[in-house]
């Protein structure tokens, strides 16, 4: 069985220059990377980076804070929308060939707009013309998905990022059975889930633990992953600073950055294997079978 190749997303928050962070998470095993979305951002530099390194260098992960802005007319429409073209052109002028890019962010909106998926539409046209496939990832605001995903239905070029922690604390159903045939690639991390009684969603929620640290089911995940048939580089999206009501993510700041690297590595693999269990079991089910 073919080796399970590990990513992991370059952060601010880790205190090492990204391009550091690159040869720090290679030395400790990994076998990828990807980073967030900003103007002032030297993608190039990133790629030469993990080159040099042996690493992957998976997608860029849009800036979301403005994605509410895609959907309505407003000052700060023509600069959301420009943020978009602007991911993609980024990842088409350094070779990197996917961006991933939330539909919206926010719990207060549920109403997607023809205006939104016009912008869309036009996003996609480029994402064909330069040759980058744009992965939806799913987080609140689940109707602009499902519109999404709807209107790009059959077009290569848009597919799916699934996020493990956002569908235990935001999602609350199987986003896998949902679109899990339009896989491009994961967000894999863990959280407490739910923390209100009355089911109100919270952003401070979304801890993105190290696996096994939250009450996430590996396992269960793992099996739901293989069913998809997705067999490409699963990538961790980690964060070692707590949201500011929260304390979970505390130890983390207290190791050594490169021990906190490791440790996510030896996780990581420890979801592989049962990603791997999860194949065994499928081949042995189609061989009673037949």
């Amino acid at each position: 069985m073919d080796q399970i190749e590990l990513a992991m997303g370059l952060n601010a928050q880790f205190g090492l220059p990204l391009e550091e962070q690159i040869t720090a998470l290679r030395e400790v095993g990994f076998n990828g990377f990807f980073a967030y979305w900003r103007r002032d951002t030297d993608f190039a530099a990133l790629k030469r980076a993990g080159d040099q390194a042996g690493m992957a260098f998976q997608f860029i992960h849009a800036n979301q804070m403005l994605m509410e802005h895609v959907w309505q007319e407003t000052e700060r429409t023509e600069e959301a929308v420009d943020e978009l073209f602007s991911c993609l052109r980024d990842c088409a002028d350094n070779g990197i060939p996917l961006m991933v890019a939330h539909a919206i962010d926010g719990f207060d909106w549920h109403t997607p707009t023809p205006m939104g998926i016009r912008h869309f539409e036009k996003l996609v046209q480029e994402a064909e013309r330069l040759h980058v496939r744009i992965a939806l990832e799913n987080a609140e605001g689940e109707e602009y998905l499902a519109a999404l995903m709807e209107r790009f239905q059959g077009n290569p070029y848009v597919g799916f990022c699934w996020d493990s922690g956002h569908e235990m604390c935001y999602n609350r159903k199987d986003m896998l059975a949902l679109y899990g045939d339009r896989l491009l690639c994961t967000h894999l991390n863990d959280n407490m889930g739910m923390s209100s009684q009355d089911g109100k969603m919270d952003w401070q929620d979304d801890l993105h633990l190290l696996p096994f640290d939250g009450i996430g089911d590996w396992e269960e995940m793992m099996g739901r992953l293989e069913k998809t048939g997705y067999h490409d580089m699963l990538t961790f999206e980690l964060k070692i600073s707590s949201p500011p009501s929260r304390h979970e993510n505390d130890p983390y700041r207290k190791m050594d950055i490169r021990d906190y690297f490791t440790q996510a590595y030896m996780r990581s693999c420890r979801v592989a294997a049962l990603k791997k269990r999860a194949r065994v079991h499928a081949l042995q089910a189609e061989k009673t079978v037949l």
